[in-house]
């Protein structure tokens, strides 16, 4: 179990969401994974800065927004919630950019977690970014690669 509670952790990243090299390429490998449609899952955020990468299948395999498999996210929601992470919750949009849609905000759950988008609306320079959602109300954080 890390030594920060899960909140500081989601915190910190509020300044900027931190991801390792490995961490992005993993998110935009995700995102080409199952093309044109959308997936989804979880980053859990760790402490000393490590971020955890759990896929979890999007039940809907719809091309305009995700609905994480049920069984899939409980699992992984329980591994985050063992380990005391922080929450990021990640989605790709395969053809518009990386912001939040009405919808992606209208089912935003968990007002203490980050969001982050993968896009691949630029298929030659793929991005993420990442946003928190309280209330409606939609504001980004600067996401930090390397």
């Amino acid at each position: 179990m890390s030594g920060a509670a899960p909140e500081a952790v989601v915190a910190a990243a509020l300044d900027a969401l931190r991801l390792p090299q490995d961490v992005f390429d993993a998110l935009v490998a995700h995102a080409w994974s199952d093309f044109p449609y959308e997936v989804c899952g979880l980053l859990g955020l760790h402490a000393d800065g490590q971020v955890e990468v759990i896929p979890v299948a999007n039940a809907e395999r719809s091309m305009r927004y995700y609905v994480m498999d049920s069984r899939e996210l409980l699992r992984a929601m329980r591994h985050v919630e063992d380990e005391g992470l922080g929450l990021v919750i990640y989605h790709s949009h395969t053809h518009t950019q990386a912001f939040p849609s009405a919808t992606d905000v209208r089912h935003a759950a968990y007002p203490d977690a980050l969001y982050a988008i993968v896009t691949l609306q630029d298929r030659d320079a793929p991005a993420v970014r990442a946003f928190t959602i309280r209330d409606g109300a939609v504001a980004e954080v600067p996401v930090v690669v390397g």
